[in-house]
This record gives C-alpha cells, structure tokens and sequence, in this order.
C-alpha cells in the first residue's frame, strides 16, 4: 500500500481512537464501496449506471408494470454484470470489524450482495438486495440462480412466477417505491444507538438513508466519512478521508492492529 500523507494518517489515527472509545460503531455503506470490486456508481460521469439510461424508463416501478419485457432487458444486464464480482479489501475490513466486534451493524443502500460474501452477518439492506425475487401476486420468493433459469429460458426474457405466470419483481427497492418500513427502522435503530457512525462511499444525498447520520449526531455521537467525493454532511464530520476507500479502511484496520 502506498505511504499515507500525513494528514491522512493523523485522521486515520483519530478514526481508530474514535473506534476503540467508542460504545457501539455501525457503517454505514453506499455505492463507492463496490467501485473496486467492478461495480459502477451512479452517477460519475462516463462511468455511472445512469450515464446513458434513464432510471425512470428502466428502473421505475411504473416501468415493471408497464413494459416488463424493457425492464427485464435492463435488470436482466444488470444481474450479469454482478455474477462475477467478488468482495475487495473493504468489505472484508467491515466483515473483520463485526468477528472483532468493534461492529455492532451494518446498514447498506448497496443491492449487491458482496457485504454478505465477505462474511458480513445479517447487514440491514436498506434498498433490498438481488438474492431473491417475487411475484407481487403469489407469496414466497425465488433465489437467485433460478431467476436467472428462468429468464434464460423466457423468449422475451422475462422471468416468471411458476403459480400464475406473473412477471417475477427483483427483491429491490425501485424508484417510486418506499424503503420497507421495517428495515428501515432497523437501521434507524442503529444510527439513534451508535456512538460512531462510519458513512462509507456513500454519496448521503438519497434519502431517506441520507438522513440516517444526523440521528448519531442528534445523540452526540460522532461520524466519519469515507467516500472520494463531497457530501451535505462533510462539515459535519469528525474525520474526513477522501482516498481510495480500500487503502483507507486498510490503514485503519493496520491503525486498530488488526489482521484481515
């Protein structure tokens, strides 16, 4: 790993004496975390899954209803292109966090799953997640790798509930619909009991999650922010890093002596 300039080690030794002081540490986590893995964000330029589509036409719950064939198109590319990817250091760092219990939770607005294989136990998914998905009309829900069987085997591609042929709906959050009241109270929970609050590659500007760190602050507790571009909260943050987020959490981690 690169030398850390030396403001960046002061505030990555500061994040670690926040940790070790602190009686309860939850992250926080967005989009920038998956970005070493080869996730794009999105909306950096060039690069951000809604560069070159609109999220209204592909990714709307108006848009399941009324083209699913278009939508399936869309989340059908989407699914393949999270197949392969694996967790980075990042995750694991978060993961090693919760072994060493210097975690009490993680909250994630991430649907891809890669909290979960680097280890993470139980993380409160707060825009679903693409493990599963369901028929709004049938109860139960269908993994993964059957989902994608069945859209394989669809001739206009989209997957379908075996009970009443209904086009199956990805267990995820979409635009126009309202976070699941319940998770969202888990990770509220979290946040209004966390002494340290870690927002990681998270841009906090998609509520109601961008919400959640001001309920650590109302507290008196503390938050960190790690994430390469700005943030509303940024003043408002005891630590600040704006490096690589894998070389970040990998100096702390070094910081609290930890082994990953």
């Amino acid at each position: 790993m690169a030398a850390q300039p030396a403001a960046t080690r002061a505030d990555i030794e500061r994040l670690a004496e926040l940790i070790g002081s602190a009686g309860s540490v939850v992250a926080l986590t967005g989009a920038g975390i998956s970005v070493p893995s080869g996730i794009p964000d999105f909306r950096t330029p060039r690069t951000g899954l809604w560069e070159n589509v609109d999220p209204m036409e592909v990714a709307h719950i108006d848009a399941f209803h009324s083209d699913p064939v278009r939508f399936w198109s869309f989340y059908g590319e989407r699914f393949a292109s999270l197949r392969g990817k694996r967790p980075n250091g990042a995750h694991e760092v978060l993961a090693a966090f919760e072994r060493d219990r210097l975690l009490d939770g993680l909250i994630t607005q991430n649907i891809d799953m890669l909290h979960r294989r680097a280890g993470s136990v139980d993380p409160v998914e707060v825009h679903g997640s693409i493990a599963t998905s369901s028929c709004l009309s049938c109860p139960g829900s269908v993994e993964l790798e059957d989902v994608r069987a069945r859209q394989a085997a669809a001739g206009d591609g989209v997957p379908r509930c075996a009970a009443c042929d209904l086009p199956l709906k990805p267990d995820v959050v979409l635009f126009g619909e309202l976070l699941d009241e319940r998770t969202l109270s888990r990770a509220r929970a979290l946040c209004e009991g966390a002494d340290l609050l870690l927002c990681i590659g998270s841009s906090l500007e998609v509520h109601p999650v961008a919400g959640l760190p001001r309920l650590t602050l109302a507290r008196g507790g503390a938050v960190a922010i790690i994430t390469q571009g700005p943030t509303p909260l940024d003043e408002l943050a005891d630590v600040r890093l704006r490096g690589d987020v894998v070389e970040e959490l990998e100096a702390l981690s070094a910081a609290l002596g930890l082994d990953v």
